[in-house]
């Protein structure tokens, strides 16, 4: 079992999660270049792949690199960024830049990408029990996407790459069904949190699914997707994040070379067999 701390979105529901975080131990004090740099590195991480990356560099190349490295599991994607801001987690590391900056506007943070700590992409991918092919969905069936605002465009416009839908022209990353300009099956579409797109798939005629809830469904979007995105021009790889002003701390510069390095590329290459692939 991994040493790490899971927290999840019911924390946030009740309302408690600056207490939660407390209980499980704060975060360094991450004082941009002037942070002790033999102090512990806090990083806040899904599971999957995020975690298991992260698990890798602290359990084989951490130690040797001079980094003091812990790893914290969120199941949700707005703790992470909200226990950054407070300064209870250095850094964080699930989210893709079209998201952050949605985040950010949104709730007044200044959360931003580390220069350099461009990760890894995780297809999204339609998935389903009842149909083995796009074309095959009904009239007025339903599908599930997404309900943050960044991964429901993305969703939607990887139907409309599948001929699915058409968009109106112009629509962005903020794209809603409201912006569906041609839907010829007549489709459904329910809006859900991320991480129960997987355990929707035996209501719902297909879902559009996040690589990293994917992964601990057992799915691949490599193997198992009706339709997975394509990596080639994609703005939706994963970031290493931090409060502003913390960009050059000393052990985030170190885990940036740890996470960009080849030892981590060929790990993301053998574990997800293209389900998870390097954007470095």
């Amino acid at each position: 079992m991994r040493n790490t701390a899971k927290i999840t979105a019911a924390v946030l529901a009740t309302g408690a999660l600056t207490l939660g975080l407390t209980a499980c131990g704060s975060g360094s004090d991450s004082g941009s270049s002037k942070a002790d740099a033999n102090a512990t590195l806090t990083v806040a991480a899904t599971p999957a792949p995020q975690g298991e990356i992260l698990t890798y560099i602290k359990d084989n190349l951490a130690e040797k690199a001079g980094l003091k490295l812990e790893v914290r599991e969120f199941t949700d994607y707005v703790a992470p960024n909200t226990a950054v801001q407070q300064g209870q987690i250095d850094a964080n590391y699930f989210q893709h830049k079209p998201y952050l900056d949605d985040f950010n506007k949104k709730n007044g943070t200044d959360i931003v990408p580390v220069p350099g700590g461009t990760v890894h992409l995780e297809p999204l991918g339609v998935y389903s029990k009842s149909v083995k092919k796009l074309d095959d969905l009904k009239k007025g069936a339903t599908v599930a996407l997404p309900n943050d605002t960044t991964n429901e465009a993305r969703a939607l416009k990887l139907l409309e790459a599948n001929g699915v839908i058409k968009l109106k022209a112009g629509a962005g990353y903020d794209a809603t069904p409201k912006d569906i300009a041609s839907n010829p099956k007549n489709l459904k579409f329910k809006e859900l949190e991320a991480a129960q797109l997987p355990r929707s798939l035996s209501d719902v005629d297909a879902a559009v699914i996040n690589g990293n809830y994917a992964l601990e469904a057992k799915l691949s979007p490599a193997k198992d997707a009706l339709a997975a995105e394509s990596a080639e021009g994609n703005p939706y790889a994963n970031l290493l994040t931090v409060k502003k002003g913390n960009e050059n701390d000393p052990r985030v510069k170190k885990l940036v070379e740890l996470l960009t390095s080849p030892e981590v590329k060929k790990f993301i290459e053998d574990k997800y067999d293209g389900a998870v692939v390097p954007a470095f």
